[in-house]
Protein backbone atom coordinates (compact mmCIF):
# COMPACT_ATOMS: atom_id res chain seq x y z
CA UNK A 1 0.00 0.00 0.00
CA UNK A 2 2.79 2.45 0.83
CA UNK A 3 4.51 1.57 -2.17
CA UNK A 4 1.51 2.60 -4.82
CA UNK A 5 0.60 5.78 -2.97
CA UNK A 6 4.63 6.81 -2.93
CA UNK A 7 4.38 6.52 -6.89
CA UNK A 8 1.42 8.51 -6.83
CA UNK A 9 3.27 11.32 -5.28
CA UNK A 10 5.92 13.03 -7.63
CA UNK A 11 9.51 14.13 -5.73
CA UNK A 12 9.84 17.64 -5.28
CA UNK A 13 11.22 19.60 -8.54
CA UNK A 14 14.97 20.06 -9.70
CA UNK A 15 13.85 23.62 -9.85
CA UNK A 16 11.30 25.17 -7.27
CA UNK A 17 10.40 29.04 -7.01
CA UNK A 18 8.98 30.52 -4.87
CA UNK A 19 7.22 33.61 -6.46
CA UNK A 20 5.47 36.55 -4.48
CA UNK A 21 3.78 39.92 -4.81
CA UNK A 22 6.29 42.28 -3.22
CA UNK A 23 8.91 41.83 -0.61
CA UNK A 24 7.86 40.37 2.92
CA UNK A 25 5.66 38.28 1.55
CA UNK A 26 7.61 35.22 3.12
CA UNK A 27 9.50 33.81 -0.03
CA UNK A 28 12.97 33.41 1.98
CA UNK A 29 11.61 32.30 4.78
CA UNK A 30 9.38 29.55 2.50
CA UNK A 31 12.72 28.63 1.01
CA UNK A 32 14.31 28.19 4.43
CA UNK A 33 11.86 26.18 5.66
CA UNK A 34 11.95 24.00 2.91
CA UNK A 35 15.44 24.10 2.89
CA UNK A 36 15.56 22.76 6.17
CA UNK A 37 13.34 20.13 5.81
CA UNK A 38 14.89 18.29 3.06
CA UNK A 39 18.42 18.46 5.30
CA UNK A 40 16.25 16.77 7.93
CA UNK A 41 15.38 14.04 5.43
CA UNK A 42 19.33 13.51 4.76
CA UNK A 43 19.67 15.28 2.02
CA UNK A 44 22.67 17.43 0.83
CA UNK A 45 21.36 21.10 1.22
CA UNK A 46 23.21 24.23 1.04
CA UNK A 47 22.78 28.25 1.55
CA UNK A 48 24.12 29.27 -2.06
CA UNK A 49 23.08 32.99 -1.32
CA UNK A 50 20.42 34.33 1.23
CA UNK A 51 19.71 38.17 1.61
CA UNK A 52 18.03 38.44 5.52
CA UNK A 53 18.07 42.28 5.28
CA UNK A 54 18.95 42.31 8.21
CA UNK A 55 15.76 40.93 9.76
CA UNK A 56 16.16 38.33 12.68
CA UNK A 57 14.00 36.28 12.09
CA UNK A 58 15.22 35.26 8.80
CA UNK A 59 18.65 35.16 10.51
CA UNK A 60 17.02 32.58 12.94
CA UNK A 61 15.40 30.40 9.81
CA UNK A 62 19.00 29.76 8.31
CA UNK A 63 19.27 27.23 11.54
CA UNK A 64 22.29 24.47 10.81
CA UNK A 65 22.17 24.50 6.75
CA UNK A 66 25.38 24.57 5.63
CA UNK A 67 26.25 28.21 4.01
CA UNK A 68 28.75 28.82 1.04
CA UNK A 69 30.77 31.59 1.50
CA UNK A 70 30.01 34.31 -0.87
CA UNK A 71 32.54 36.03 -2.90
CA UNK A 72 33.64 39.28 -2.09
CA UNK A 73 34.31 41.86 -5.14
CA UNK A 74 35.62 45.24 -5.60
CA UNK A 75 33.94 47.64 -7.95
CA UNK A 76 34.41 51.30 -8.83
CA UNK A 77 36.07 51.32 -5.01
CA UNK A 78 33.55 49.61 -3.19
CA UNK A 79 33.41 45.94 -1.74
CA UNK A 80 30.61 43.76 -2.66
CA UNK A 81 29.89 40.26 -1.79
CA UNK A 82 28.13 37.58 -4.70
CA UNK A 83 27.39 34.27 -4.66
CA UNK A 84 29.83 32.32 -5.59
CA UNK A 85 28.56 30.10 -8.27
CA UNK A 86 32.33 28.11 -8.79
CA UNK A 87 32.72 27.20 -4.33
CA UNK A 88 28.31 26.27 -5.03
CA UNK A 89 30.22 23.79 -8.03
CA UNK A 90 32.69 22.25 -6.62
CA UNK A 91 31.17 21.63 -3.26
CA UNK A 92 28.38 19.77 -5.53
CA UNK A 93 25.52 19.80 -3.14
CA UNK A 94 21.94 18.15 -4.08
CA UNK A 95 20.51 21.14 -3.27
CA UNK A 96 21.15 24.95 -3.46
CA UNK A 97 19.10 27.80 -1.70
CA UNK A 98 19.65 31.00 -3.93
CA UNK A 99 17.46 33.91 -2.75
CA UNK A 100 16.32 36.54 -5.29
CA UNK A 101 16.65 35.45 -8.76
CA UNK A 102 16.27 38.52 -10.61
CA UNK A 103 19.48 40.28 -9.48
CA UNK A 104 22.20 41.75 -11.63
CA UNK A 105 25.64 40.38 -10.71
CA UNK A 106 28.33 43.34 -9.95
CA UNK A 107 30.63 43.27 -12.96
CA UNK A 108 34.06 40.76 -12.46
CA UNK A 109 31.84 38.70 -10.04
CA UNK A 110 31.92 35.35 -11.74
CA UNK A 111 31.24 33.68 -15.77
CA UNK A 112 27.21 35.75 -15.64
CA UNK A 113 25.78 39.22 -15.85
CA UNK A 114 22.34 37.39 -13.74
CA UNK A 115 21.89 35.65 -10.81
CA UNK A 116 19.32 33.73 -12.91
CA UNK A 117 22.13 32.37 -15.62
CA UNK A 118 24.26 31.11 -12.40
CA UNK A 119 21.21 28.83 -11.41
CA UNK A 120 20.90 27.91 -14.61
CA UNK A 121 24.83 26.56 -14.62
CA UNK A 122 23.55 24.98 -11.63
CA UNK A 123 20.70 22.90 -12.59
CA UNK A 124 22.83 21.86 -15.84
CA UNK A 125 25.22 20.67 -13.67
CA UNK A 126 22.94 18.07 -11.78
CA UNK A 127 21.78 20.23 -8.75
CA UNK A 128 18.03 20.91 -7.43
CA UNK A 129 18.09 24.54 -6.95
CA UNK A 130 15.11 26.33 -4.79
CA UNK A 131 14.90 30.41 -5.29
CA UNK A 132 12.42 33.35 -4.95
CA UNK A 133 11.37 35.74 -7.18
CA UNK A 134 8.72 38.58 -6.84
CA UNK A 135 6.11 38.77 -10.22
CA UNK A 136 7.05 42.61 -11.10
CA UNK A 137 10.56 41.01 -12.34
CA UNK A 138 9.17 38.57 -14.93
CA UNK A 139 10.12 40.08 -18.55
CA UNK A 140 6.26 39.25 -19.53
CA UNK A 141 4.87 41.35 -16.40
CA UNK A 142 7.38 43.82 -15.89
CA UNK A 143 6.16 46.56 -18.58
CA UNK A 144 2.82 46.17 -17.18
CA UNK A 145 3.96 46.70 -14.08
CA UNK A 146 5.91 50.02 -14.68
CA UNK A 147 2.96 51.39 -16.46
CA UNK A 148 0.61 50.70 -13.66
CA UNK A 149 2.59 51.90 -10.68
CA UNK A 150 4.91 54.59 -12.45
CA UNK A 151 7.92 52.78 -11.83
CA UNK A 152 11.00 51.33 -13.53
CA UNK A 153 11.82 47.67 -13.15
CA UNK A 154 15.16 47.24 -13.86
CA UNK A 155 15.85 43.75 -13.08
CA UNK A 156 14.38 41.00 -14.98
CA UNK A 157 13.87 37.11 -15.62
CA UNK A 158 12.79 35.91 -19.02
CA UNK A 159 9.71 33.81 -18.89
CA UNK A 160 10.93 30.64 -20.20
CA UNK A 161 13.52 30.42 -17.21
CA UNK A 162 10.68 30.88 -14.77
CA UNK A 163 8.91 28.40 -17.14
CA UNK A 164 11.91 26.06 -16.52
CA UNK A 165 10.67 25.70 -12.97
CA UNK A 166 9.38 22.20 -12.04
CA UNK A 167 7.21 23.62 -8.85
CA UNK A 168 6.05 26.62 -9.20
CA UNK A 169 4.82 28.17 -5.82
CA UNK A 170 2.72 31.21 -4.60
CA UNK A 171 3.67 32.80 -1.11
CA UNK A 172 0.80 35.11 -0.84
CA UNK A 173 -0.37 37.56 1.90
CA UNK A 174 -3.03 40.26 1.79
CA UNK A 175 -1.86 44.25 1.35
CA UNK A 176 -3.04 44.56 4.50
CA UNK A 177 -1.37 42.17 6.14
CA UNK A 178 1.65 43.19 4.61
CA UNK A 179 1.05 46.92 5.11
CA UNK A 180 1.16 45.47 9.18
CA UNK A 181 4.17 43.69 8.68
CA UNK A 182 6.12 46.57 7.69
CA UNK A 183 4.51 49.20 9.88
CA UNK A 184 5.98 47.03 12.46
CA UNK A 185 9.23 46.37 11.16
CA UNK A 186 9.33 43.41 9.75
CA UNK A 187 10.02 44.47 6.62
CA UNK A 188 11.90 47.70 5.89
CA UNK A 189 14.41 49.56 8.79
CA UNK A 190 12.85 51.85 10.67
CA UNK A 191 13.52 55.17 8.96
CA UNK A 192 12.23 53.63 5.72
CA UNK A 193 9.09 52.61 6.89
CA UNK A 194 6.88 55.88 6.57
CA UNK A 195 8.35 56.03 3.23
CA UNK A 196 7.65 53.12 1.96
CA UNK A 197 4.37 53.19 3.78
CA UNK A 198 3.13 56.58 1.48
CA UNK A 199 4.68 55.54 -1.82
CA UNK A 200 5.50 51.52 -3.15
CA UNK A 201 3.13 49.66 -0.33
CA UNK A 202 0.30 51.43 -0.99
CA UNK A 203 -2.81 49.17 -0.47
CA UNK A 204 -3.58 49.81 -4.11
CA UNK A 205 -0.46 48.83 -5.83
CA UNK A 206 -0.24 46.03 -3.16
CA UNK A 207 -3.48 44.68 -4.36
CA UNK A 208 -2.03 45.14 -8.26
CA UNK A 209 0.92 43.16 -8.00
CA UNK A 210 -1.17 40.68 -6.08
CA UNK A 211 -3.56 40.09 -8.61
CA UNK A 212 -0.64 39.61 -11.18
CA UNK A 213 0.76 36.91 -9.29
CA UNK A 214 -2.29 35.06 -8.58
CA UNK A 215 -3.13 35.37 -12.61
CA UNK A 216 0.22 34.15 -13.28
CA UNK A 217 0.05 31.02 -11.00
CA UNK A 218 -3.04 30.02 -12.19
CA UNK A 219 -2.22 30.21 -15.77
CA UNK A 220 1.10 28.04 -15.19
CA UNK A 221 -1.39 25.69 -13.35
CA UNK A 222 -3.71 25.88 -16.10
CA UNK A 223 -1.43 25.09 -18.71
CA UNK A 224 0.19 22.30 -16.63
CA UNK A 225 -3.30 20.68 -15.44
CA UNK A 226 -4.37 20.85 -19.22
CA UNK A 227 -1.60 19.23 -21.02
CA UNK A 228 -1.80 16.46 -18.00
CA UNK A 229 -5.66 16.11 -19.29
CA UNK A 230 -4.33 15.91 -22.84
CA UNK A 231 -2.29 13.18 -22.29
CA UNK A 232 -4.78 10.75 -20.44
CA UNK A 233 -7.62 11.70 -22.20
CA UNK A 234 -7.19 12.91 -25.68
CA UNK A 235 -8.92 14.94 -28.06
CA UNK A 236 -10.97 16.79 -25.20
CA UNK A 237 -11.32 19.85 -24.31
CA UNK A 238 -11.03 20.99 -20.21
CA UNK A 239 -13.25 23.35 -18.64
CA UNK A 240 -10.76 24.54 -16.22
CA UNK A 241 -11.79 28.13 -17.46
CA UNK A 242 -13.01 30.10 -19.95
CA UNK A 243 -11.61 30.34 -23.07
CA UNK A 244 -13.31 32.11 -26.20
CA UNK A 245 -12.78 31.87 -29.95
CA UNK A 246 -14.12 33.65 -32.56
CA UNK A 247 -13.88 33.27 -36.20
CA UNK A 248 -13.27 36.28 -38.88
CA UNK A 249 -13.79 36.69 -42.18
CA UNK A 250 -13.48 39.74 -45.00
CA UNK A 251 -17.46 40.55 -44.54
CA UNK A 252 -18.51 44.01 -43.39
CA UNK A 253 -20.12 42.20 -40.65
CA UNK A 254 -17.22 41.08 -39.08
CA UNK A 255 -15.86 43.91 -36.76
CA UNK A 256 -19.38 43.55 -35.19
CA UNK A 257 -18.91 39.77 -34.50
CA UNK A 258 -15.66 40.46 -32.86
CA UNK A 259 -16.87 43.28 -30.90
CA UNK A 260 -19.61 41.21 -28.99
CA UNK A 261 -17.32 37.94 -28.71
CA UNK A 262 -14.93 40.69 -26.78
CA UNK A 263 -18.11 41.61 -24.67
CA UNK A 264 -19.09 38.35 -23.86
CA UNK A 265 -15.77 37.30 -23.40
CA UNK A 266 -15.36 40.10 -20.81
CA UNK A 267 -18.24 39.32 -18.70
CA UNK A 268 -16.94 36.07 -17.97
CA UNK A 269 -13.23 37.67 -17.22
CA UNK A 270 -12.11 35.06 -20.13
CA UNK A 271 -9.43 35.52 -23.11
CA UNK A 272 -10.72 35.57 -26.44
CA UNK A 273 -8.78 35.01 -29.44
CA UNK A 274 -9.72 35.69 -32.90
CA UNK A 275 -9.38 33.39 -36.17
CA UNK A 276 -9.41 34.24 -39.70
CA UNK A 277 -8.92 31.72 -42.33
CA UNK A 278 -8.23 32.31 -45.80
CA UNK A 279 -8.17 30.10 -48.89
CA UNK A 280 -4.42 30.83 -49.37
CA UNK A 281 -2.06 34.07 -48.56
CA UNK A 282 -2.21 35.32 -52.66
CA UNK A 283 -4.46 38.16 -51.74
CA UNK A 284 -5.47 41.23 -53.24
CA UNK A 285 -4.63 44.88 -51.72
CA UNK A 286 -7.93 45.50 -50.89
CA UNK A 287 -8.04 42.56 -48.78
CA UNK A 288 -4.49 42.75 -47.44
CA UNK A 289 -6.00 46.13 -46.08
CA UNK A 290 -9.22 44.58 -44.54
CA UNK A 291 -6.30 42.41 -42.82
CA UNK A 292 -4.91 44.77 -41.42
CA UNK A 293 -8.22 46.49 -39.99
CA UNK A 294 -9.05 43.33 -38.28
CA UNK A 295 -5.54 43.02 -36.90
CA UNK A 296 -5.50 46.42 -35.35
CA UNK A 297 -9.31 45.84 -34.16
CA UNK A 298 -8.18 42.73 -32.39
CA UNK A 299 -5.08 44.48 -30.69
CA UNK A 300 -7.46 47.40 -29.84
CA UNK A 301 -10.04 45.05 -28.15
CA UNK A 302 -7.29 43.06 -26.15
CA UNK A 303 -7.68 39.85 -28.43
CA UNK A 304 -5.13 37.81 -29.61
CA UNK A 305 -5.12 37.58 -33.51
CA UNK A 306 -4.43 33.89 -35.63
CA UNK A 307 -4.50 33.77 -39.05
CA UNK A 308 -4.44 30.63 -41.17
CA UNK A 309 -4.84 29.68 -44.62
CA UNK A 310 -6.71 26.93 -45.67
CA UNK A 311 -10.59 25.71 -47.59
CA UNK A 312 -11.73 23.20 -44.98
CA UNK A 313 -13.07 26.20 -43.03
CA UNK A 314 -15.35 24.27 -40.19
CA UNK A 315 -11.80 21.29 -39.81
CA UNK A 316 -9.71 24.48 -39.26
CA UNK A 317 -11.53 26.09 -36.74
CA UNK A 318 -11.82 23.32 -34.51
CA UNK A 319 -8.45 22.02 -34.72
CA UNK A 320 -7.56 25.51 -33.97
CA UNK A 321 -10.02 25.42 -30.63
CA UNK A 322 -8.43 22.06 -30.08
CA UNK A 323 -5.02 23.73 -29.81
CA UNK A 324 -5.80 26.66 -27.46
CA UNK A 325 -8.46 24.44 -25.52
CA UNK A 326 -11.35 27.08 -26.37
CA UNK A 327 -14.21 26.52 -24.94
CA UNK A 328 -16.71 28.82 -26.59
CA UNK A 329 -16.88 29.61 -30.20
CA UNK A 330 -18.06 32.47 -31.86
CA UNK A 331 -19.50 32.65 -35.57
CA UNK A 332 -21.53 35.17 -37.53
CA UNK A 333 -24.45 33.57 -38.83
CA UNK A 334 -24.13 32.52 -42.41
CA UNK A 335 -25.81 34.87 -45.39
CA UNK A 336 -25.48 32.11 -47.50
CA UNK A 337 -29.42 31.11 -49.81
CA UNK A 338 -30.94 27.94 -48.37
CA UNK A 339 -29.68 26.50 -51.79
CA UNK A 340 -26.31 27.64 -51.40
CA UNK A 341 -26.11 25.72 -48.47
CA UNK A 342 -27.65 22.65 -49.71
CA UNK A 343 -24.96 23.04 -52.23
CA UNK A 344 -21.95 23.51 -50.21
CA UNK A 345 -22.51 22.87 -47.21
CA UNK A 346 -23.47 25.74 -44.02
CA UNK A 347 -20.03 26.58 -41.82
CA UNK A 348 -21.77 26.56 -38.66
CA UNK A 349 -24.00 23.27 -39.17
CA UNK A 350 -20.64 21.68 -39.59
CA UNK A 351 -18.56 23.51 -36.55
CA UNK A 352 -21.43 22.05 -34.50
CA UNK A 353 -21.45 18.80 -34.87
CA UNK A 354 -17.62 18.68 -34.64
CA UNK A 355 -17.23 20.79 -31.92
CA UNK A 356 -20.36 18.80 -30.00
CA UNK A 357 -18.13 15.66 -28.89
CA UNK A 358 -15.32 17.99 -27.52
CA UNK A 359 -18.10 19.69 -24.99
CA UNK A 360 -17.31 23.37 -26.35
CA UNK A 361 -20.14 25.38 -26.87
CA UNK A 362 -21.17 27.66 -30.08
CA UNK A 363 -22.61 31.14 -30.33
CA UNK A 364 -23.88 31.95 -33.37
CA UNK A 365 -24.56 35.86 -34.04
CA UNK A 366 -27.33 36.93 -35.96
CA UNK A 367 -26.22 39.47 -38.92
CA UNK A 368 -28.33 42.54 -39.37
CA UNK A 369 -28.42 43.95 -42.83
CA UNK A 370 -25.66 45.97 -43.33
CA UNK A 371 -25.48 49.81 -43.30
CA UNK A 372 -21.80 51.20 -43.59
CA UNK A 373 -22.78 54.19 -41.84
CA UNK A 374 -23.91 52.41 -38.77
CA UNK A 375 -20.59 50.16 -39.10
CA UNK A 376 -19.12 51.21 -36.10
CA UNK A 377 -22.91 51.78 -33.65
CA UNK A 378 -22.76 48.60 -31.43
CA UNK A 379 -25.90 47.84 -29.01
CA UNK A 380 -25.22 48.30 -26.09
Amino acid sequence: MESSLTNEVEAAGRFRIYLGAMAGVGKTCAMLDEGWRRLQRGADVVIGLVETHGRSHTQELIRDIPVIPQRVVNYQGREFTEMDTAAVLARNPEVVLVDELAHTNVPGSGAHGKRYEDVLDLLNAGIDVIATLNVQHIESIAGAVEEMLGVRIAERVPDWVVRQADQLELIDSSPQQLRRRMLHGNIYPQAKIQSALDNFFTTQNLTALRELALRYVADEADEDLLSSFANRHGKRVFETRERYLVGLSLSPETPRVLRRAARMAARSKADLRSLLIMPDSDISEQAAREIEELKKLSHDLGVVFIEKFGTKIADIMVETAFEHQITQIVIGASKRSRRDELLKGSIVNQVLRKVGPMGIDVHVIGIRDYDPGMADVEDA
